[in-house]
């Protein structure tokens, strides 16, 4: 959700802080602000809205520092204003914060209690305060925070500044992700790669209870108790201009057409044509625990829930294992019937999704094994997962998830062959048949690209609809829901998803000449009850819009735009499938003028619950 950025050096911190704030644009955010120290004297700037705001404030009225922090904000407590925006002041301590302090109430009724004067809404100002409190205690900055910290119940990322002692800059993290850079003779602090990937790819990644206090031109990391602790810095080989536009009008646009690409990278190393298998070195479950598995539990949020609904059509096929899909948020709450012989997959792009994290954790309290699909190297899921399938697809801005999808729907199907071969449901030929189709997919994925006038043509025609409606089947079905779910988030146009059989159980009154019906009628098993869900559309004068196979004539003949893509395995049709959704989705969005990177209330990566 929010973004921090932290600087120490010498360099002007400003700039650098104010650039990676501007990476992190992508997490969503309603307001902005930096604080710079200079001579013992923190200046801040807040403002809310965009980034745009906060650089006007900047040019009227400008900051000079070697040491500083920024911060964009998703509202959770406190209303978007420029006095609920980080970062807060209490005294000497200056703080931004990511995540949800629980107890802020009691703290905050305690601090009143002191004589405190609050001047926010917001969680995160009780702890420059609790902060501050502590100095008058022990005179040392770092000694506070550390007290500070053990009084704090939730999830935080902190960076923290103090006017008394300005060439010190502490950072600390409980579950929410916290990144820090090593550059020469000088530091970087941030929420996510992104933000500062142009000044350095060596990386430490935090964990859970710790952080790391920077003086002196060295990073000291240790526990919030005060142990020190040895980190090793990873080369993150990320390049910077990944995370451009690359000459395309929108991150969504240049990420869409990316696809290929991203599946080349995420099947690169691991095929076994020859062998008809797989290999995922960091899946680290041995083969022995695998085939003692007798129930699957996909767990996520969102579009990886889209995905996880996909991948329970593969393995049930395939592997014959049953398979429950749960909503990450609902998981933990119905208690799950888990023990050591399920193996529960958490997808989630960030690896830092609140929901799902507390869903991994709850089904390890309760003895189950775990594997993560996950974009983010080193990410918490990733951390603490049993194993991980990491996608490959490189950073992805838009908030719409597209990329990261796909390559999730691939890391499923990779899963899918890695456990058939092992337990035996998959042999060996028919091994080899699904990873040469694997293998050809992203071809195929560059001539459903080629299409991309056509959709934008598509688009003009129903851009003004209020509504639209999804139909697809089997395997097929889970992307209906993807593609409406993609025409909400960034054209705010009503849309629903449906297996097209649930048709006539409810959504099938509301369908009339102004209703466009997107039909997924590949050339599958239900191919033929696919046609007749669609012609009852059309007999109630519904617009039909249908993505089928090439060479399809009777579709053509019925649909008033037909969408054609190839088709070799029926397995492989979602990932095919949704480039058409996408792209209908992005134009239609373009037409109407939302902002298709950032749409309104939407975050890249939700971090609390």
């Amino acid at each position: 959700m929010c973004g921090i950025v932290g600087y120490t050096g010498k360099q002007e911190a400003t700039p650098i802080i104010l650039e990676g704030l501007r990476k992190l644009e992508y997490r969503g955010y309603d307001s902005a602000g930096v604080c710079v120290i200079n001579a013992g004297h923190a200046s801040i700037r807040r403002s809310e809205g965009k980034l745009a705001n906060l650089d006007k404030l900047l040019s009227e009225n400008p900051t000079s520092g070697e040491i500083g922090i920024g911060h964009t904000r998703w509202a959770t407590h406190g209303r978007p204003s420029e006095r609920n925006a980080h970062p807060h002041q209490a005294g000497s301590i200056i703080v931004v914060h990511n995540g949800i302090i629980e107890n802020y109430l009691e703290l905050k009724k305690r601090l009143k209690d002191l004589g405190r004067d609050f001047k926010s809404d917001t969680d995160t100002e009780v702890i420059s305060h609790i902060i501050d409190e502590k100095l008058k205690e022990t005179c040392r900055f770092e000694e506070a925070v550390r007290l500070a910290l053990q009084e704090l119940r939730g999830a935080y990322a902190l960076c923290i500044l103090c006017e008394s002692e300005p060439g010190t800059l502490i950072a600390a993290k409980k579950g929410s992700p916290m990144v820090v850079g090593l550059g020469e003779n000088e530091y970087f602090v941030a929420s996510d790669i992104p933000a500062i990937l142009a000044h350095t790819r060596e990386m430490v990644f935090m964990e859970d209870g710790e952080m790391v206090v920077f003086r002196d031109g060295k990073a000291a990391f240790s526990s919030i108790a005060g142990k020190p602790l040895d980190k090793t810095p990873r080369h993150i080989d990320w390049s910077p201009l990944m995370a451009e536009k690359g000459g395309y009008r929108h991150f969504m646009l240049k990420e869409i057409f990316e696809q290929p690409r991203a599946i080349r990278d995420t099947i690169a190393g691991r095929l076994a044509e020859e062998e008809g298998t797989v290999h995922l070195e960091e899946l680290k479950i041995p083969d022995a625990d695998l085939a003692g598995i007798d129930r699957i539990f996909i767990v996520a949020c969102g579009t990886s829930w889209h995905a996880a609904l996909v991948g329970k059509f593969l393995i049930e096929e395939h592997c014959r294992i049953p398979v429950e899909v749960d909503i990450a948020s609902e998981f933990r709450y119905r208690k799950p019937i888990v023990n050591d012989k399920t193996l529960m997959v958490l997808i989630s792009q960030s690896g830092e999704t609140a929901d799902t994290l507390a869903a991994l954790r709850e089904g390890k309290a309760r003895g189950a094994k775990n594997v993560a699909i996950c974009n983010v190297v080193d990410s918490s899921i990733a951390r603490e997962s049993n194993g991980v399938i990491y996608t490959h697809a490189g950073p992805e801005i838009g908030v719409a998830s597209t990329k990261a999808f796909i390559t999730q729907l691939v890391a499923l199907y990779l899963f899918t062959i890695k456990l058939g071969r092992t337990i035996g449901t998959i042999e060996r030929e028919k091994g080899k048949a699904m990873v040469s189709a694997l293998i050809h997919v992203p071809v195929l994925l560059e001539r459903v690209l080629e299409l991309n006038p056509q959709l934008e043509k598509i688009a003009r025609s129903y851009m003004h609809a209020r509504d639209f409606l999804y139909l697809g089947r089997g395997i097929n079905y889970p992307i209906a829901l993807e593609g409406a779910l993609k025409l909400k988030e960034i054209s705010y146009i009503h849309a629903e998803g449906y297996p097209a059989g649930e048709m006539k159980h409810g959504p099938i009154a509301l369908i009339d000449e102004n209703m466009p019906v997107v039909v997924l009628a590949p050339k599958t098993e239900s191919y033929e009850k696919v046609v007749s869900n669609m012609e009852e559309v059309i007999a109630r004068g519904g617009l039909v819009i249908a993505i089928c196979s090439e060479g399809d004539a009777e579709i053509s003949a019925k649909a008033q735009d037909t969408i054609k893509i190839p088709m070799e395995s029926e397995g492989l049709t979602p990932i095919l499938l949704s480039i058409p959704l996408q792209l209908l989705a992005y134009h239609i969005a373009v037409l109407k003028g939302t902002d298709v990177d950032q749409p309104r209330n939407l975050a890249k990566s939700v971090t609390v619950e």
